[in-house]
C-alpha cells in the first residue's frame, strides 16, 4: 500500500520543507518503499533549534486555556482520522492492525490527558515565617517551562511515545524538537500535521526526519537545548549522557522484565497474560515479559499450558484482522533476535516452541534450561522470545528477577497478600503489576525505571515536572 504524506516533507519549524537527500521508509514485512522522507542536514537541525528559541518564548505566553485547546483539537483531529493513523502505524513499523489501532487509541488519550493536566501546573506558599527573622516575609513557588525540549523516540511505539514527548512539553510551555525513528517517521509527520490542524503556534514544535547519526549530536549538545527527552536503547541513551554537558536528561532504555508465578496462583489467567505480555508486537516492547520464574510444584503445569498457547499465536500480514504478531522491524534486528536463541541453545538451552526466522519474521519462541548468566538472560532481548526457570520459592525468584542491571517493570501472579507485598517492596523495578504480567502500563501513571533501565519518569503529569521548573517568590513587608 503506497502512502501518501505532505509530498514528502518534515515539518521544521512550522513549516512544511523538503531536501534533495532522502529517506526511505520501507514496510518490514516485505521490505517495500511505502514514502520518502527528507534526510534533514546539520543545517537543517540548526535552523530548527535557531527558530525553537523564538518558539519557546510563543509558548511560554501561551495561556492554558489556548494551551488546553490545541491540545484537544489535536487529540480530535487524531481520533477524525483514527484509519489513516492506525494503517500508517502498521504499514511503516511492527505492528498489527489491531495492535496499531490500540495505539492510536492510547495516543488520543495521551493528549487527552496532557490537555487537562496543563491546568494543574502549580505551585504552592511557603511559610518564611518558620525561620526566626524571617516574620515578616511571605510568598510562594511556582513552575515554569524550560524552554526547549529535544526529543528521540524509538520504532516500536512511532504515534503514542512521540505524543508521549508532544503532549506534556507543549503542556507545559515550551518548544519542542522531534527527531522519530528512522524507520517509523510517518506517524511522528502525521501527529504534527495535527498540532498544525489545531493551531499551534509555528516554531513551537518540529519533527525532524534524518539519521541520528548525522543530526542527533547537534540536538543532543546544543547548549539552547534545555532538556533532552530519549525512549531507546540503553547503549544509546548512555552515549547521550556522555554527550549532553548540564542538561535535564529523562530516559526510557527498555528492560528485560521478570513475572513471578507463585503455586497459589490462578494458572490459567498467568499463562494468558504472560503469553500476551511476552509477545505484543513481537517481543519489540520495552515491557515485554522476558523471564519468568514459576514455582517448582506447579512448574510442569505451567510450561505445558504456556507453550501450547503460545503455539497458537498467530504470525502474519499485519494488516489481516486474525494476526496476533507481525514482523520485527528490519532483517538486522530479526537476524540478531535469532542468533541470541542459536548462542543459548548452543550453551544448552531448550526451545520448546518457535525458535525459527523467516525474514523479517521470528516465531515465538519458548526457551527452558537457559543458563541464567547467557546474554539472552541478561540482556533486553526486544524480539518474540521468553524464558522459563523455575523456583524454589519467593525469595529465590525475586532474587533471580533483580540479578539484572535493568528494573523497569515486573508482576507476579499469586493470590497471598503478604507475598505479593514483599514482592512490591523487594523487586528493584519502577513498577510492579500483582496478577498481571510486567506489560502493563496506562498513560497517566508514572512511568520509568532503576538501573540501566533509565532515569526520570514520564506520564504526562510526571513529564510536566520534568519539563518545568521552580521559582521561588519571597514579599518582605516591611
Amino acid at each position: 500500500m503506497k502512502l501518501k504524506l505532505m509530498n514528502q516533507k518534515m515539518f521544521l519549524a512550522g513549516k512544511w520543507v523538503t531536501r534533495e537527500q532522502q529517506i526511505e521508509v520501507r514496510n518490514p514485512e516485505d521490505n517495500t518503499i511505502i514514502e520518502t522522507v527528507p534526510a534533514a542536514s546539520v543545517e537543517d537541525m540548526i535552523l530548527c533549534i535557531e527558530e525553537a528559541k523564538e518558539g519557546a518564548k510563543l509558548a511560554a505566553k501561551l495561556p492554558i486555556h489556548k494551551r488546553m485547546d490545541i491540545i484537544r483539537k489535536a487529540a480530535l483531529y487524531v481520533e477524525e482520522n483514527f484509519s489513516k493513523f492506525a494503517t500508517t502505524i502498521a504499514n511503516e513499523g511492527c505492528k498489527t492492525i489491531k495492535e496499531a489501532r490500540k495505539e492510536v487509541t492510547r495516543a488520543i488519550e495521551t493528549l487527552r490527558i496532557s490537555a487537562e493536566e496543563a491546568r494543574r501546573i502549580e505551585g504552592k506558599t511557603i511559610n518564611f515565617d518558620q525561620m526566626p527573622g524571617s516574620e515578616t516575609r511571605h510568598g510562594y513557588y511556582y513552575r515554569f517551562p524550560i524552554g526547549i525540549i529535544g526529543a528521540i523516540t524509538p520504532f516500536n511505539d512511532p504515534l503514542n511515545l512521540v505524543a508521549h514527548k508532544i503532549g506534556p512539553a507543549i503542556a507545559s510551555g515550551n518548544a519542542i524538537i522531534v527527531k522519530p525513528a528512522t524507520e517509523t517517521p510517518l506517524s511522528a509527520l502525521l501527529l504534527a500535521e495535527a498540532f498544525e490542524y489545531a493551531g499551534l503556534p509555528e516554531k513551537v514544535l518540529s519533527v525532524v526526519t534524518g539519521y541520528g547519526r548525522e543530526i542527533g549530536d547537534m540536538l543532543i549538545t546544543d547548549p539552547s537545548v534545555r532538556m533532552i527527552s530519549f525512549t531507546g536503547g540503553r547503549e544509546v541513551g548512555e552515549a547521550i549522557t556522555r554527550k549532553a554537558g548540564l542538561k535535564k536528561i529523562s530516559m526510557e532504555l527498555g528492560s528485560n522484565s521478570p513475572v513471578i508465578v507463585l503455586k497459589d496462583a490462578d494458572l490459567d489467567k498467568a499463562v494468558d497474560s504472560t503469553v500476551s505480555g511476552a509477545f505484543w508486537a513481537a517481543g519489540q516492547n520495552c515491557l515485554s515479559v522476558q523471564r519468568i520464574y514459576v514455582e517448582a510444584e506447579i512448574y510442569e503445569q505451567f510450561e505445558e499450558k504456556f507453550v501450547e498457547k503460545t503455539r497458537h499465536v498467530k504470525v502474519g500480514h499485519k494488516l489481516k484482522e486474525q494476526t496476533d504478531i507481525g514482523p520485527l522491524i528490519n532483517e538486522k534486528e530479526a537476524v540478531r533476535v535469532e542468533r541470541l536463541i542459536k548462542d543459548a541453545t548452543a550453551r544448552g538451552a531448550m526451545i520448546k516452541a518457535g525458535g525459527k526466522r523467516s525474514g523479517n519474521f521470528v516465531e515465538p519462541t519458548v526457551l527452558t534450561n537457559v543458563n541464567r548468566l547467557d546474554p539472552i538472560a541478561q540482556e533486553e532481548i526486544f524480539g518474540p522470545v521468553v524464558m522459563l526457570f523455575p523456583v524454589g520459592s519467593l525469595d529465590a525468584a525475586i532474587a533471580e528477577a533483580n540479578a539484572v542491571d535493568y528494573g523497569l517493570q515486573a508482576g507476579i501472579f499469586t493470590n497471598n497478600l503478604k507475598a505479593a507485598q514483599k514482592a512490591i517492596f523487594e523487586l528493584e523495578v519502577g513498577a510492579v503489576m500483582v496478577n498481571d504480567s510486567s506489560d502493563y502500563r496506562i498513560d497517566a501513571m508514572p512511568f520509568g525505571g532503576v538501573k540501566g533501565s533509565g532515569l526520570g519518569r514520564e506520564g504526562i503529569a510526571f513529564a510536566i515536572e520534568e519539563m518545568t521548573e521552580q521559582k521561588v517568590v519571597c514579599f518582605l513587608d516591611d
